[in-house]
C-alpha cells in the first residue's frame, strides 16, 4: 500500500487549498481512507474520513462546513478542499487508510504527509 499526498504550502487566514492523496497496491473501493493531521507540538487528530464503497463523508466538529473530502475512484486518489483556512489548521496533514477503521487515528497505512501553513 503506498498513500502520497500532494498539494500543501503557505496560505493566508482565508484562503483555501486542496489536498490530494494518490493511493496504489490495494482495492480503493474496500477501504475506509482518510485525513489525519499533526499541528506543531500537539497530537494526531482525526479531520475527515470517507468510505470507498459509498460517498458518506465524516468529520472532525472543527473543520465542518469548511473541509470538504472527495475520491476519484478511476485516478484512485482521495482529496480534501480546504476553505475559509484558520491559522489553526496549520499542520502536516497525512493521507491515512485502513480496511476497518473509519474515524480516529489508529490507522494502519499512512502516507509521508504534507505540510499546510496558514499565516499572514
Amino acid at each position: 500500500v503506498q498513500l502520497v499526498e500532494s498539494g500543501g504550502g503557505l496560505v493566508q487566514p482565508g484562503g483555501s487549498l486542496r489536498l490530494s492523496c494518490a493511493a496504489s497496491g490495494f482495492t480503493f473501493g474496500y477501504y475506509y481512507i482518510g485525513w489525519v493531521r499533526q499541528a506543531p507540538g500537539k497530537g494526531l487528530e482525526w479531520v475527515s474520513s470517507i468510505y470507498s464503497g459509498d460517498s458518506i463523508p465524516y468529520y472532525t466538529d472543527s473543520v465542518k462546513g469548511r473541509f470538504t473530502i472527495s475520491k476519484d475512484h478511476a485516478k484512485n486518489t482521495l482529496y480534501l478542499q480546504m476553505n475559509s483556512l484558520k491559522p489553526e489548521d496549520t499542520a502536516v496533514y497525512y493521507c491515512v487508510a485502513d480496511p476497518f477503521i473509519l474515524v480516529g487515528t489508529d490507522w494502519r497505512f499512512w502516507g509521508p504527509g504534507t505540510q499546510v501553513t496558514v499565516s499572514s
